[in-house]
């Protein structure tokens, strides 16, 4: 049996091909979270884009711990926030607030990545923000919006606040509260998330030196922003180079995502 072959037969007679290779990667991605200890019990969220005409997208069902979550298991919603899919869970009500707004208006926002981790949100509440004091910073800094905290998510009229303070930006720090990244793909809006926790924490470290920061050149940043802003480069390296390995290494450690 073929490779393709093997993949139709994990389908379900319900969904496309398509749509599974989706469910796999987005589980994948919510386990891979919890790999990397950014997970915050059963609450942040990730979601992806159901390939098709409609947006349809699919996020977590709330109650299950990321590490648990399997490409059957999500659920696949619309922007009114209907279920389309059988679940005994929910979604968090908060969760669809801020990834329909960004479905709804972005369609190169394949996949929606939020956390609340301890450096990411540190950064978010500090009045100066992400700073490009490193060359990890500087893969964020360019690409970069920040949206001001208006309590727990679950008023849809933050909806247009929060699409209009995204723009076309990839990364964004939601003020007092965390990390959000997007991508054309999943592992795009993985990498992503990667250099962008990696900068907040070695912000964190630096400022806790207490030293004076090494300053940085500007013609350096002016050169890394040029050579970082290419989009569709970005996203091969992470489809092509980062995420397959990436996979191998979960189907190691933590194997079972693609059920």
């Amino acid at each position: 049996m073929s490779p393709a072959e093997a993949r139709l037969k994990e389908v379900p007679s319900n969904m496309t091909e398509a749509e599974w290779q989706q469910r796999v990667n987005l589980a994948a991605c919510y386990r891979l979270v919890a790999l990397y200890g950014w997970d915050d019990l059963v609450d942040t969220h990730i979601s992806a884009r159901v390939p098709g005409p409609d947006h349809h997208f699919l996020i977590n069902p709330y109650g299950l711990m990321f590490d648990e979550i399997t490409a059957s298991s999500l659920v696949k919603v619309d922007l009114h926030g209907n279920q389309l899919t059988e679940s005994e869970y929910s979604i968090n009500p908060a969760g669809f607030t801020i990834h329909s707004a960004i479905h709804e208006v972005r369609e190169d926002a394949i996949c929606v990545l939020h956390l609340h981790t301890l450096d990411g949100t540190a950064v978010s509440s500090s009045a100066e923000g992400l700073l490009p004091l490193n060359q990890t910073a500087q893969l964020v800094t360019h690409d970069l919006a920040y949206h001001d905290y208006e309590g727990i998510a679950l008023d849809h009229d933050e909806r247009p606040r929060l699409q209009k303070d995204l723009g076309d930006h990839n990364h964004m720090l939601l003020r007092n509260h965390g990390t959000l990244t997007v991508g054309r793909s999943v592992a795009s809006a993985f990498e992503r998330m990667y250099h962008l926790e990696r900068a907040c924490s070695m912000q964190v470290r630096t400022r806790a030196l207490g030293t004076p920061v090494y300053p940085v050149d500007e013609v350096a940043i002016d050169k890394n922003t040029e050579l970082l802003s290419n989009r569709d480069r970005a996203e091969l390296r992470a489809t092509n180079l980062v995420w397959p390995p990436l996979l191998r290494k979960l189907d190691r450690v933590n194997p079972g995502y693609r059920t």
